[in-house]
């Protein structure tokens, strides 16, 4: 147990020593999905090559549909076991825009999963890599600049990081998280500060209820918490029959409801879509936002090796 002790102590480490750094750097705060429970690795590192297979994620969000200068993001995720079923690798791209501001975060998750027996084991995980952002002021002109803009264009790179934990058993599983140690909010001076304090917290978890032999139940909840703001959270409920069809809803607090299908073409190959009605005083500004997804799950099976699941 001592040497799984002094593996956690190196993970975070390098952690503690960034919380004390600071950077000027544009960006947006957090990154939102709806369908996170798919594919855990999309909100947590330390679930990378938790599939026991190499598993491919596409998924393509428009918020707030019709809205102009509204978020539009497109993410790419793989993740897969590494040599051995308890180390994870992982590969995360991310391009988001919103009106003149564009980023783009390239980054690899490594985690490690320590079986815990039946089916049990928790993971820790680390997530590194580099953060582009770009504000190009100079489509709001119209060919006229303004002199009192000074700079009509910005862009800049910087490194970030984030780390997670994750457990999972048969039925159950839980996760935490802090997807980025960067606080990203646009504003008028392009500029960001890096605080170990204000930072994106993410607890995730869901139970999983069988319902005779063709139905599962798995009613699932994500808390946010980013200090001085009042703690947000998503409650979802979702029904799959025979591993091919999961329909679902989602309250997302004083800002939507979400309705999610998926199916699975092949067992390997899904396709999920989610709905998000905006509600309360969100839908006064803004319209429904999609989300599709594709995914390709791998049944890669190892030989002669325990699987941590």
């Amino acid at each position: 147990m001592n040497k799984y002790i002094n593996y956690i102590k190196y993970l975070l480490f390098p952690l503690l020593l960034l919380s004390g750094l600071s950077t000027d750097l544009f960006a947006q705060q957090g990154i939102q999905y709806t369908q996170y429970m798919y594919d855990g690795s999309l909100i947590n590192p330390a679930y990378a090559g938790a599939d026991n297979a190499l598993s491919i994620s596409l998924l393509h969000r428009d918020q707030w549909n019709g809205l102009e200068g509204a978020p539009q993001s497109q993410t790419f995720s793989l993740h897969t076991p590494f040599k051995s079923p308890k180390v994870g690798v992982g590969l995360f791209i991310h391009r988001e825009s919103i009106g003149v501001h564009q980023n783009i975060q390239l980054a690899t998750n490594l985690a490690y999963h320590l079986p815990l027996g039946n089916q049990r084991y928790f993971s820790f995980g680390l997530k590194a890599g580099m953060l582009n952002v770009r504000s190009d002021y100079q489509s709001l002109q119209n060919g006229n600049p303004d002199p009192s803009v000074n700079d009509e264009l910005f862009s800049g790179t910087d490194f970030n990081a984030g780390f997670g934990f994750y457990y999972k058993s048969k039925k159950f599983e839980a996760g935490y998280s802090i997807p980025s140690i960067i606080n990203r909010s646009i504003n008028v001076n392009d500029s960001v500060s890096l605080d170990p304090i204000n930072l994106n917290h993410l607890l995730f978890a869901q139970y999983h209820i069988p319902l005779g032999n063709n139905f599962v139940l798995s009613p699932s909840f994500l808390l946010k918490y980013f200090q001085a703001t009042p703690l947000s959270y998503d409650f979802n409920i979702l029904t799959t029959f025979k591993s091919v069809l999961s329909a679902g809803v989602s309250y997302r607090k004083q800002e939507s409801v979400d309705f999610l299908l998926r199916f699975n073409l092949t067992p390997q190959f899904q396709v999920a879509y989610a709905y998000d009605y905006p509600i309360g005083n969100v839908s006064r500004l803004a319209q429904a936002s999609n989300e599709i997804m594709l995914r390709y799950i791998f049944k890669f099976k190892y030989e002669n090796v325990n699987s941590p699941q």
